[in-house]
C-alpha cells in the first residue's frame, strides 16, 4: 500500500525524475551505439537501455502507473517492435530516415526478446525499491 500512496502523492516528482533519467539513458544509448565497436555486449547493452528508455517514457506519460504494469507495457512494446522487424518494414523506414533505426531497429534477433524481458524486470525492481524507500522515508 505504501507504494500506491507514494504514487498518488508524488506524480510530478516521479515524472521529473523519469525525465532526468530518460535523458541520461538516451545519452548512454548513443554512447554505446556510437562510441563502441559493434559486439554482442554492445547489442545487449543497447537493447537493455532501449527497454529502460521505453519504461521511463511510459512513466513520464503515466506517473501514476504501478511498476509492474509499466514494466509489462515496456516489455510488450519492445517485443512488438522486435516482431515487427520480421516484416522488413523497420529496415525500409530506417533506410528512408536513419534516426528511425533507434526506435524500430532493423533486423530481428530472438535474443533481444529475452533481453527486453530481463531489462523490463530490472526496471520494475529498481522502480519498486525507489518507491518503497520513498514511502518508508515519509512515515
Amino acid at each position: 500500500m505504501a507504494a500506491r500512496s507514494a504514487l498518488t502523492r508524488r506524480p510530478a516528482r516521479r515524472r521529473i525524475a523519469a525525465i532526468v533519467v530518460l535523458v541520461l539513458v538516451v545519452a548512454a544509448g548513443l554512447v554505446v551505439h556510437e562510441g563502441f565497436p559493434a559486439s554482442t555486449v554492445t547489442d545487449i547493452a543497447g537493447d537493455a537501455l532501449y527497454t529502460g528508455a521505453i519504461y521511463l517514457g511510459i512513466v513520464v506519460l503515466w506517473p501514476h502507473g504501478r511498476p509492474l504494469i509499466v514494466g509489462s507495457l515496456a516489455a510488450g512494446w519492445c517485443i512488438a517492435v522486435e516482431l515487427l522487424q520480421l516484416t522488413g518494414l523497420p529496415a525500409r523506414w530506417g533506410a528512408a530516415w536513419p534516426p528511425l533505426r533507434f526506435v524500430f531497429g532493423s533486423g530481428f534477433d530472438a535474443r533481444d526478446l529475452v533481453v527486453y524481458v530481463c531489462a523490463a524486470a530490472a526496471c520494475v525492481a529498481i522502480d519498486g525499491v525507489i518507491m518503497r524507500s520513498r514511502g518508508a522515508a515519509r512515515r
